[in-house]
C-alpha cells in the first residue's frame, strides 16, 4: 500500500582500512586521512558525511573511526571514499595532497560484508592503493523471548456475571520508578483457568535487554464498554521467566484493594504459572545476506492494449530518446537497487498480454521479453531496457491483463528453494485492472509459503482499487476460505511519485524507497516462520598482504 514504508532497515558501522597508498612525502611516509561522502536522498551532489583520524606515516592505515550509517534497503545509497595525506592543520582539504579515491553503494558494502576497491587518481594513473570497506550491524539486543502463561482459579467478583473474561498487561520498569506498557494479551472468553496464545516479542522492548529488569503484569477482567476490573498483580523478570516451566511454583496475583478488605484470610486472587518460555536470537536481514543468501529477481512487464500503440506519443509504452515513460523509469529505479544484491546481475524478464509472432494468432500471458526461450535473461538493468525496447517491436499488444500465469511460474522457482538459500522477487509492472483477480489471488495465497516478495507497480491513471486487496496492509489476503500465511505484495501507483510534494526529477528515487521498503521485513518473515537460522557470514575472498591482518567484522 502506497505510504506505508517501513522505517530503516538497520544501523551499521563502517571501518575503513587502506593498503599500499602512494607516498606524497619526501622524508617521510604519507600521513593519511579519509573522508566519507554521501548523496542526500533525491539528491546528486555529494555531501561530506565524516572523517576518520590522521595516522602519521603509514600507508597501510588501519582507521579506528567508525563510519555510523542507517542503511536503507530500499534505496541507492552512493557514498565516495577520498584520501588525502594531510600536510598541515587546515580543515580544508584542498590544502592537503589527494591520494585517490573509490565509489561504491552501501549494499555493495553490506552484501560483500568487507568490500575490497582500488583507488582511483586521474593524475596519477598508476597503482594508487586500494580501500577495504567492512560494514557491521548495530543492535544492542539481539535475543526475543517467546512464552505462553497459564490462569488458575482467577477470582470472579462480578456480581451479575457468572464468567470472567481475562487478559494480561505487561510492564517494563523505567530508571525513574515508572513503568511503560510492553505487551497485551487477548482476553480469554469465559475462563477462571484461561490459557493464553503464545507470544514473542524482543527483549529489547520487553526489558530493555536486562534480565533483571522489573516486569509488572497486571490481570484484569475484559469489558467490552472499556471499564475493565482489576483482577491482580504480580512482578517478575525475564530470569525468573525463564527458570519458570516446567515447574509448579505459582506467581500469585495481588489485588491490594481485595487485601486490605479480607485483611489475614487473604492469600490471593489466582495463579499464573509459565507455561513454556525461551529466549532465542533475533535474525535480521543483514544476518541473512552476510550469511549468503541470493536474491533473485523476476520482472514482467504488462504488454496489453490498453498501454496504447507504442507508437503513439499518449502510448504509455512511447519510447522517445529525451523523455524515458514509465515503464523505463520504473524498470531502472527499482531495478537498479536489486541489480545490488543479485549475484550474477541476470534478470529472467517475463511478458503477458501480447500475440506473439510469427502469425499474431496465439495470447500469451507468460514468454520471454528477450524472445530466448532457452535463455531468457538480461544482463543488467540496461540489458532489461534493451530487451523491454526490442520486444515493443516484436509483439502485438492485446489482452487480457492476466496475473496468475506470472505468480504461478515464479512461484515455481521459489517452492524448489525452500531452505533459505535464496529469496525471490517478482516485480510486476502493469497498466490496467487485474481480469483474474480470483485466480492471482489464489496464486498469492499459494505462495505467501514460499520465499517470495511481489512487488506491483502500476503505471498510468488507471482504476487501481483492486490492486489494494492485493496487497494484504489493511486486511490479510484470503481466497477459498484461506488466508495468506504473510504479506507479500507491495502494490504502489507509479502516478503518486509524479504529481504533489517533491523534486518530480526524484520520482524514480521515491518510487524504489517505497516499493522495497517491506522486502526486508517480508525476508525475516519468511525465514523466522520455517526456523531458518542464517548461515554463518562467509569470510571475504580477499587476502591482505602477509604482513597485515585481515579485518574481519
Amino acid at each position: 500500500m502506497a505510504g506505508s514504508a517501513a522505517s530503516p532497515t538497520s544501523l551499521v558501522e563502517l571501518t575503513i582500512s587502506c593498503r599500499n597508498l602512494r607516498d606524497t612525502d619526501v622524508f617521510s611516509k604519507s600521513d593519511p586521512l579519509c573522508v566519507v561522502f554521501y548523496q542526500p536522498f533525491g539528491s546528486k551532489e555529494w555531501t561530506e558525511l565524516k572523517r576518520t583520524e590522521c595516522i602519521d606515516n603509514t600507508l597501510n592505515p588501519d582507521f579506528a573511526t567508525k563510519i555510523p550509517l542507517t542503511y536503507h534497503f530500499e534505496e541507492q545509497q552512493n557514498l565516495k571514499f577520498k584520501l588525502f595525506d594531510v600536510d598541515s592543520n587546515s580543515p580544508s582539504l584542498d590544502n592537503h595532497d589527494y591520494l585517490g579515491e573509490c565509489e561504491c553503494t552501501l549494499a555493495q558494502i553490506v552484501s560483500s560484508r568487507t568490500l575490497q576497491k582500488s583507488l582511483l587518481d586521474r593524475s596519477h594513473p598508476g597503482d594508487s592503493g586500494y580501500i577495504i570497506i567492512t560494514a557491521e550491524e548495530l543492535s544492542s539486543c539481539k535475543e526475543e523471548i517467546v512464552v505462553q502463561f497459564l490462569g488458575r482459579n482467577l477470582e470472579n467478583r462480578g456480581w451479575f456475571c457468572s464468567t470472567i473474561n481475562p487478559f494480561l498487561e505487561f510492564y517494563k520498569a523505567n530508571e525513574d520508578g515508572t513503568f511503560t506498557l510492553v505487551h497485551r494479551t487477548e482476553h480469554v472468553r469465559g475462563a477462571e483457568d484461561p490459557v493464553w496464545k503464545e507470544f514473542s516479542i524482543p527483549l529489547r522492548s520487553f526489558c530493555s535487554g536486562d534480565y533483571d529488569r522489573n516486569i509488572k503484569v497486571v490481570c484484569n477482567n475484559f469489558k467490552v464498554n472499556g471499564s475493565h476490573k482489576h483482577i491482580g498483580t504480580f512482578y517478575t523478570t525475564v530470569k525468573k521467566i525463564i527458570e519458570g516451566p516446567g515447574g509448579e511454583t505459582p506467581l500469585w496475583l495481588i489485588n491490594e484493594q481485595r487485601k486490605m478488605q479480607k485483611g489475614s484470610s487473604y492469600k490471593n486472587s489466582g495463579e499464573v504459572f509459565v507455561n513454556k518460555a525461551h529466549i532465542r536470537q533475533v535474525f535480521s536481514f543483514l544476518d541473512y545476506l552476510k550469511g549468503g543468501m541470493e536474491i533473485n529477481a523476476f520482472i514482467a512487464i504488462d504488454f496489453t492494449a490498453s498501454n496504447g500503440d507504442p507508437k503513439s506519443p499518449q502510448s504509455l509504452h512511447f519510447l522517445h530518446s529525451q523523455t524515458p515513460n514509465q515503464y523505463v523509469r520504473a524498470i531502472t529505479s527499482v531495478g537498479e537497487i536489486i541489480e545490488d544484491y543479485d549475484t550474477d546481475k541476470f534478470f529472467p524478464v517475463l511478458g503477458f498480454g501480447a500475440r506473439m509472432p510469427p502469425d499474431y494468432t496465439q495470447v500469451s500471458h507468460e514468454f520471454f521479453v528477450n524472445g530466448d526461450p532457452s535463455n531468457p535473461f538480461c544482463h543488467r538493468v540496461q540489458g532489461v531496457l534493451e530487451a523491454y525496447y526490442n520486444c515493443l517491436n516484436r509483439v502485438q499488444l492485446y489482452g487480457p491483463t492476466n496475473f496468475a500465469p506470472i505468480v504461478n511460474h515464479v512461484a515455481r522457482f521459489a517452492a524448489s528453494n525452500k531452505d533459505g538459500d535464496k529469496y525471490f522477487i517478482l516485480l510486476i509492472l502493469t497498466d490496467g485492472i487485474i481480469t483474474d483477480m480470483p485466480q492471482t489471488k489464489e496464486a498469492i495465497v499459494n505462495a505467501s509459503s514460499l520465499p517470495l516478495s511481489i512487488i506491483i507497480v502500476g503505471v498510468g491513471n488507471a482504476d487501481f482499487d483492486n490492486m489494494e486487496e492485493l496487497d494484504g496492509d489493511v486486511v490479510r489476503l484470503s481466497s477459498n476460505g484461506r488466508y495468506a500465511s504473510r504479506d507479500i505484495v507491495q502494490f504502489v501507483p507509479f502516478r503518486d511519485f509524479l504529481k504533489g510534494i517533491g523534486d518530480p526529477r526524484t520520482a524514480r528515487l521515491r518510487l524504489a524507497r517505497e516499493v522495497l521498503a517491506e522486502i526486508p521485513d517480508q525476508v525475516v518473515s519468511y525465514m523466522k516462520a520455517k526456523n531458518i537460522p542464517p548461515q554463518p557470514p562467509k569470510v571475504n575472498e580477499a587476502h591482505l598482504p602477509s604482513d597485515h591482518t585481515a579485518i574481519d567484522a
